[in-house]
This record gives C-alpha cells, structure tokens and sequence, in this order.
C-alpha cells in the first residue's frame, strides 16, 4: 500500500503543476474580475448539482461491485457495473434538462450578487459547461472499477489532459471568443474518461446496454449510497453559500476564494487523496472478510502518515500565505487587491488542512463498513455550523471570515467522526495517533519559526521569490531532520525501507 500511495503522490505533484499552471493562466489572463468569477460559477453549477450523485454512486460502488465479486464472480459484478453506467447516464441526461431550463434561477441562487455582464456570461458559460457532467458521472465509476483491479495508476493520470486542454482554452479565449473558455472545459472533462476507456477495455469490462432499476443490487447500492449523497449535499451547501456571500462582498470574491481553495485543494490532493484510494477499496475487502484488526491498523497508518505531511503544510501555508499567492498568481491581471483577498483566505483555510483529510479518511472507513449515515449527519451539523459562522465571520472577516467558517466547521465534524468510529469499533490506536500529532506539531512549528526568520533576513538580499524558495528548502530540511530522531513508527519504517532499497542496490 505505501508504494502505491508513493507513487500516486508523485503522479500528483507532476499532475498539480500543471493543475497550478491551469490556474496561474486563468488569473493571468482574467484576475479576480467578472469574466473569472462567472467561468468558476458555471463551473460549479454542474459539479455541486451532480457532485453529490457522483461522489454518492462512486462511494457505494466500491463495497458493493466487492461484494457481488466475492458472492456471484467477475461476470455479475460486471454486469452490475454496465448497468450502473446506464442509469447514470439517464440521470444526467435528467439533469442537463433541468440545467437548460432554469440557468438564471440557478445562477441567481449560486451567486446571488451578479448582475449584468458577470449574470449574462455565467448564463452563457453554464449551458455549455452542463454538458461536462456526462463524462464526470462516468468517470466516477470506471475510475473505481479500475481501482477495484489493481490500476491505481490511469485514474491518476487523468489531471493531465485535462489539464493540458484547459491550459489551450484560456490561452485561445483570450485571442479569439470568450466561450472558448467554458467549451475547452467540456472538452478537457471528456478527455478523462476517454482515456480511461481503453484501460477498463483491457481489464475486460464490455459495455452493453444493460438497464435493470429493479435490480437488487442498484438498489442495496442505492442504500448506501443515499446518505452518502445527502451527506455531500450539505457539503455542496456550504460551497454555495460561501460563494453566495463572496459575490456580494467584492467583485473577484469568488475567484480569490477559488484560487485559495485551490492551494489547499493542492495539499489535500497531494497528501490525502492517494492515501485515501488507497486505502478504500483495501478497507472495504477487510470489511467484507470482517477483518478488523486489520482494518484498525490501515486506518491509524494512514492517519498518521497524513499528519505526517499534511501539518508541516499548515504551519507552513500560515507563515508564507501572502508570499506563495503573489510568486503563483501575482501577474498580469491579478493585480494586489486580488492578492490580498487571495492570501488571506489562504491563511484561515490552512488552519483546516489537518481537518479536511482525516475526514476524508474516517468518512471512508465508515463507508467501508457500509456505515454511510454516520458520515452523514455529522456533516449535516457541520453544514449548519459554517452556516452560521460563515454570516457571523463575513461581516467582520470579509472573505477570511468564509475560509475561517469553513475550516472549524471541518474540524467541528472531525472530531465527531472520532468519537463516532471509536464508539462503533472500539480503540483503534487513538494514544498512538495523539502522540504522533503532538511530536509533528513540534517539529512543524520549529520548522516554520525558522524558515520564516530565515525569509525575513534573505528577503533583504536576495529578492522575494529566491527567498522563499529557500526558507520552504531549509525548513523542509529541518522537519525531516527533526522527525528522524523523534521516534514516529510510519518515519521508523520509512528509513528502514530506504536502508533495504539502497542495501539491495549496493549488493549488486
């Protein structure tokens, strides 16, 4: 499993380069401006309307398409995934209708302070970009079902043509027409799935034109995945809501939340995410064989791991938070008002890195014991907590006052999936993990005391950009240095399995 989940985080580093370089073009091209904002929206429209059904269907499939395998074989669980497929097209196509009919009421309800322009473009943007969903529904699944046969790999790969295509399409919008923008969006969504069609080919899935509602499986999947939905639903609130009250305190409101997110999107995708397909379709087996000591084990590993690399991140992003946006996105149309809004969402955002990730990873520990409503109701209390403070925090906040809801709601419903999944399956190395969080914050502040002195001093000599380059270097260094000696299981193994690798190179 640590392998993979390496290597899957070094397809994610390259994969987020360009994912940065997709973003450092649109602000260069657009900045926080009208044009900017309503391309985002229309991009979220589709993705908070179908998210929660994707995110839902993609969830359940994975201990479902497990267990028809173990009980009825390759051939039933195929079937199932066929059939699947078709009801989700059906469903899309039901979603597209309703997008098409009722974009300015959606638009309205999304960001309710656009008005001219900003409402005309966003109405434009949103018919074509409806149209992406098809491909995200199916690419939800198969990238699953490829997972679920060992290839963790292709799925991975997919950020790149997208990345690519999009990267073209603002490029080109901005010589020739604006709606190229949100077309090479549609493209670039297709481009995933199209390259995964060949792998699940080969892995020996055919396509027929299977369509069965009644189906016993759909509907045991249907079940589990119904909270699931519900549960990401309220999470897809809290996204509208933020970006209802970002439109209404500035013009680029939406899009310095977007580019802030998008940084801490960058953590999470690097860190948590491969850990966290890693370890889901591994857990969901271990369920299924009601292998629990095994399951415990997984999920501590993989808690610690991510504090690991994800709290250095935090202490991090807090100190440099103005300096990493202005060396990213501080050009062309991206002017200092941007920057400014930009970073200070950043900061308050980082604050819940640590609680973005552990959710993910206990949300999916509950669903690999076919748990889904647990995960669902805390995240409805989450909901209703940013909700609040997201009013309260704006008014005095702005901006930062968004970002800071959101991250203490996150961590609000962290700490409740603990307590949950503890009481739901006993001790599962909690002192472990405590000890382990207290040893990485340690390390971390250090770390960041010192590459922050050491900025405030090369700032001075050799120019800003050179000198956070080198304060992140040195203080990476120093992490690393300290967290070998502080004796953390996950590091002990690490250097243990780098001593094998070089030993068995210099025995050759």
């Amino acid at each position: 499993m640590k392998k993979t989940a390496i290597l899957l985080m070094l397809i994610t580093i390259i994969s987020k380069i360009f994912g940065f370089g997709r973003e450092i073009t649109l602000s260069y091209f657009y900045g926080a401006s009208n044009i900017s904002d309503a391309y985002l929206i229309s991009l979220s429209i589709p993705m908070v309307i179908f998210s929660f059904i994707g995110t839902g269907i993609s969830t359940g499939y994975v201990p479902m398409y497990s267990k028809i395998r173990q009980d009825y074989g390759e051939e039933e669980g195929n079937r199932f995934t066929n059939n699947l497929a078709n009801i989700l097209i059906i469903i899309c196509t039901i979603i597209v209708i309703f997008g098409l009919i009722f974009t300015k009421p959606l638009i309205k309800i999304f960001a309710s302070g656009f008005k001219g322009e900003a409402l005309t473009l966003a109405i434009q943007f949103t018919k074509i970009s409806l149209l992406g969903i098809y491909f995200t529904g199916l690419m939800n699944v198969f990238s699953s079902y490829l997972r679920l046969k060992g290839n963790y790999v292709v799925p991975a790969l997919v950020g790149f043509p997208m990345n690519f295509i999009t990267i073209a399409a603002i490029f080109l919008s901005s010589k020739t027409n604006i709606l190229v923008l949100v077309i090479g969006s549609v493209i670039a969504t297709a481009s995933q799935l199209i390259l995964l069609v060949p792998f699940i080919h080969k892995k020996g899935y055919r396509h027929k034109f299977i369509l069965d509602i009644k189906d016993r499986h759909i509907k045991n999947m249907a079940y589990i995945a119904l909270p699931v939905i519900i549960g990401v639903s309220v999470n897809q609130i809290n996204v509208l809501v933020d970006r209802t009250l970002a439109s209404q305190i500035a013009v680029g409101g939406i899009s310095a939340l977007n580019y802030a997110n998008m940084l801490n999107g960058f953590v999470q995708g690097l860190f948590v995410v491969p850990i966290a397909t890693v370890i889901y379709p591994v857990i969901s087996k271990m369920a299924v064989e009601d292998n629990m000591d095994g399951l415990k084990s997984s999920i501590s590993e993989a808690i610690n791991s991510i504090s690991l690399l994800v709290i250095p991140a935090i202490i991090g992003a807090m100190c440099f938070a103005e300096p990493v946006v202005k060396i990213l996105f501080g050009r062309g149309a991206f002017d200092s008002q941007a920057i400014s809004m930009t970073s200070n969402a950043l900061f308050y955002y980082s604050i819940g890195m640590l609680g973005f990730g552990m959710r993910d990873i206990i949300s999916r520990a509950f669903y690999s014991l076919q748990d889904t409503k647990t995960p669902m109701v805390n995240a409805a209390i989450a909901m209703a907590m940013n909700i609040v403070l997201n009013i309260i925090l704006s008014k005095f906040m702005g901006i930062g006052g968004l970002a800071l809801a959101t991250s203490i709601s996150a961590i609000f419903c962290t700490v409740l999936l603990f307590i949950n999944f503890r009481k739901k399956i006993g001790p599962f190395g909690m002192k472990n993990i405590a000890i382990s969080f207290i040893k990485v914050s340690c390390a971390s502040i250090v770390m960041g005391v010192i590459a922050r002195l050491l900025y405030d001093i090369l700032i001075k000599n050799i120019g800003a950009n050179l000198a956070l380059i080198a304060a992140i270097i040195i203080g990476a260094v120093v992490y690393f240095v300290m967290i070998c000696f502080m004796k953390i299981d996950e590091v002990d193994s690490m250097i243990e399995a780098i001593k094998r690798k070089l030993g068995s190179i210099g025995s050759k």
